[in-house]
């Protein structure tokens, strides 16, 4: 469908349009942030908080040091290797000032994980934790890293803070392993030689088509590839994604205040997703994001936000239940949450609806790839939200479903999800064969590789992953649906559908459960399958288990599973 397909059926407020032409860079949006919004609180992480005008003084400075004490030059990659913390935005937003492109580094990432993305990237410079310092100092020899800066959880605290949050994560807890890196400088630093320095060059990309972020993907469908995203992608979907944030309700006013709210940021800001609602969208208008180090410590998480009182909350569903089922996250403040957004993976019902008893608050479900900076869809909020979408096509981006040769299917029908828009990226980094097979053949629709259904009111729902489709008997079974079916039992925490072999159906299901309640059997969540779909569709096996793998954002790796499952054939005798 068109874009227009999407006119007048948008929530209130929210625009049809979007216009391109207020930036051509990255750097001049968050710029005029940073002269706006100067006395505002922008980031706030244990417990401290700075300003949009101390990040606009420590990016600017460490802009400085990267031009005047390393032989980088505009268009050299660096990556940046942290967790949530106050250095993210000023390495981030000090090195796009700077007219380097930034590789982002996932912090949890093995040593062969991060030997591929440094190479892959040519990565000539690094800033990360001190954490990660030793399997940095184990690879180095095999990376073109020229410069390696390494910071401590809490150096941007005043100094007595800071002195004992650092010794207690290095001594007490024992979380930084031993290491040396002799050239390593400290971040602290860098900072204080790039105030000496005085003012930075303005060499920032301005090209609008030029790449400026390197984004992997990849880590639950095979080999991590680098999506390039440039200044105009990454523009243009922070313009969607604040005009999704316009919408207006009953009584005509923004269901998102204007003015500095504060918006909870428990997602790691090196995926996209975190990134341009937290970095981009949200700095633009000039809200308050609050940091969250390390999510999965719940207790520490909701230590974290007890002194807030939050107006919006970004997340994912396995997050949102691990909150849902600590017993302090009911005393939270919920009274001024006007907006839940969930990305990164599916949703829920039984989530949706938890969370919207607790916090009075629904759950706005969002859809979007790293290809595509990354939103693609979003549902409205206020009450408007759709249970089981993922909303309507962001402004300004078309979609269409098709079948397996390519057609274009009707309304109401499925077909594989391909999008076109603004934010669509450039390509893979150095990888023009892997570009041009995601793309259609004329190059102009991005093949998502996920099954949808598009509806008269062109609200989406995501029915599964292409090659997560498990054939039974000639039928398609989505794991999605028999996921979200298996959830609703109240003894299932958490659940994952994969294919198996059969000699008699070609294959089967095999279904993975985390178990909330220890007496819960085989036989009783085969019952409750049958129950609740149709024969085909419930599960041949079942195998209890107390984790799932999944990515640091949350997703589910089914990938891993399957590896897993064929081991295990490969292993049985002949």
């Amino acid at each position: 469908m068109d874009v227009s397909f999407w006119d007048g059926k948008r929530a209130p407020g929210v625009p049809d349009r979007i216009d391109l032409t207020e930036f051509d860079a990255v750097v001049e949006v968050v710029e005029s942030a940073m002269q706006r919004y100067a006395e505002r609180p922008a980031f706030t992480s244990i417990g401290y908080t700075l300003t949009y005008g101390q990040i606009d003084q420590y990016s600017a400075a460490f802009a400085a040091y990267l031009q005047n004490h390393t032989s980088l030059k505009p268009g050299d990659r660096i990556a940046i290797q942290m967790p949530n913390v106050l250095q993210f935005p000023i390495a981030m937003y000090g090195a796009l000032r700077a007219g380097l492109i930034v590789v982002n580094t996932n912090p949890l990432y093995t040593e062969r994980e991060m030997l591929h993305q440094f190479n892959d990237s040519g990565a000539k410079a690094l800033v990360c934790m001190d954490v990660f310092a030793r399997s940095v100092q184990n690879i180095k020899a095999e990376t073109g890293l020229k410069h390696i800066i390494v910071t401590s959880l809490a150096d941007m605290l005043p100094l007595v803070k800071r002195t004992v949050i650092n010794a207690a994560a290095k001594y007490v807890k024992k979380m930084v392993p031993a290491y040396s890196l002799p050239e390593a400088v400290a971040f602290r630093t860098a900072l204080s030689l790039g105030a000496k320095a005085g003012p930075h060059k303005v060499d920032y990309i301005r090209d609008p088509n030029a790449t400026i972020i390197l984004q992997y993907t990849g880590g639950t469908t095979g080999v991590a590839k680098g999506a390039e995203l440039t200044n105009r992608n990454l523009i243009a979907n922070m313009l969607q994604s604040k005009a999704q944030l316009t919408q207006l309700d009953e009584q005509g006013h923004p269901i998102k205040p204007e003015g500095g709210v504060k918006i909870v940021a428990p997602l790691p800001l090196y995926h996209i997703y975190s990134f341009t609602v937290h970095l981009m969208a949200l700095f633009n208008m000039g809200d308050h994001s609050i940091l969250i180090a390390n999510p999965r410590d719940t207790d520490m998480f909701v230590r974290m936000i007890k002194p807030h009182q939050l107006t919006g909350f970004i997340g994912l569903n396995t997050l949102f239940v691990s909150l849902l089922q600590h017993p302090e996250f009911q005393q939270c403040d919920f009274s001024k949450l006007k907006l839940t957004l969930s990305g990164g993976t599916a949703l829920m019902d039984d989530t949706a609806k938890r969370w919207k008893d607790m916090t009075g608050c629904g759950i706005s479900e969002a859809y979007g790839l790293t290809e595509c900076s990354p939103a693609v869809t979003m549902n409205p909020g206020g009450g408007l939200e759709r249970m089981g979408t993922v909303g309507q096509a962001v402004p300004g981006t078309a979609l269409k479903c098709v079948d397996d040769q390519g057609n274009e299917v009707a309304i109401g029908e499925r077909g594989e999800l391909c999008v076109h828009g603004p934010q669509v990226m450039k390509g893979y980094w150095n990888r023009p064969e892997a570009t041009a097979d995601s793309f259609t053949e004329d190059g102009h629709w991005l093949r998502t590789g996920d099954v949808a259904i598009i509806d008269d009111d062109g609200f989406v729902r995501i029915v599964d992953r292409i090659k997560d489709m498990i054939l039974v008997s000639g039928f398609n079974v989505y794991p999605n649906e028999i996921e979200d079916v298996v959830s609703n039992h109240p003894a299932v925490e958490n659940c994952a559908a994969i294919g198996i072999p059969d000699e008699k159906t070609g294959e089967a299901v095999k279904l993975f459960v985390v178990a909330s309640d220890s007496n819960v059997t085989v036989e009783e969540i085969r019952s409750y399958c049958r129950d609740n779909m149709t024969g085909y569709k419930v599960p041949r096996v079942v195998e209890f288990r107390t984790e799932l793998p999944m990515t640091p954002v949350g997703k589910i790796l089914r990938r891993e599973l399957k590896d897993e499952e064929q081991a295990k054939r490969e292993a049985e005798p002949a």
